[in-house]
């Protein structure tokens, strides 16, 4: 969040105009990366900083999900055995759980 919009800018072109054989590395938290950037060159996404509520980190996830997007995404979990972030992942599946059976009755 602390990088100013226009130097954001230039570096997500930046990193989606990088060639297919060169290995880029654009890190994010999920709070920044969140709303308004279109990573549509990323093929792997790693969720570090999960955030409470579900909803967060998927859109979070889904800047590499954008139209233009040519190549398969992968996400991973980066979570440790008893820690917070374990507990964070187990109350977004507890969430989304409940979401869908809200949403189907």
């Amino acid at each position: 969040g602390a990088t100013p919009p226009n130097k954001r800018h230039k570096l997500v072109d930046e990193f989606n105009n990088t060639s297919a054989d060169t290995k880029f590395v654009f890190l994010l938290s999920t709070k920044a990366g969140g709303m308004g950037i279109n990573l549509v060159s990323a093929t792997v996404v790693v969720v570090f900083d999960p955030n409470w509520n579900p909803s967060h980190d998927h859109q979070a996830q889904d800047r590499a999900y954008r139209i233009g997007q040519r190549h398969d995404v992968k996400v991973y979990r980066l979570i440790s055995s008893g820690s917070i972030e374990e507990k964070m992942y187990q109350r977004q599946l507890y969430k989304q759980l409940h979401e869908g059976v809200a949403l189907h009755q």
